[in-house]
């Protein structure tokens, strides 16, 4: 396994009010925020000098009675073997595996207690 199998590698507020999250975290945490657009709206990374630390995302297109909430995701060696060990200890498979080109391969399973996770094996490409 590598050093950071298993570690905290990134989280990420799914909001309905992107303004607000906006104003609060950068009041609260001194976060400045980088704006990368994305093909379902704009993603903002929460930034600390120039070390990101957090994205914060608009959930309006899930269903509305998903609260506002935080995804931490857990990095790991291979996404794929994360999803398959889920399934095979009782978990569920919430989005299967998928590729984000210069961040990693996610997946977002909820392990057999039913708490949301995402897992990445992170990319070692750089974003384009």
């Amino acid at each position: 396994m590598s050093e950071t199998h298993g570690t905290v590698h990134w989280s990420e507020l799914m909001t309905r009010d992107v303004p607000k999250a906006l104003e609060y975290y950068g009041a609260v945490c001194g976060w400045r925020f980088d704006r990368m657009p994305m093909p379902e709206g704009d993603y903002h990374i929460g930034m600390v000098g120039d070390r990101p630390v957090a994205g914060i995302v608009d959930m309006s297109m899930m269903d509305e009675g998903t609260p506002p909430h935080w995804l931490t995701y857990m990095a790991v060696d291979d996404a794929d073997k994360a999803v398959a060990q889920t399934r095979e200890a009782g978990g569920q498979i919430y989005r299967d595996c998928f590729d984000v080109q210069g961040v990693g391969r996610i997946a977002i399973v909820a392990d057999p207690t039913g708490a949301a996770v995402g897992v990445i094996t992170p990319s070692d490409e750089p974003m384009e």
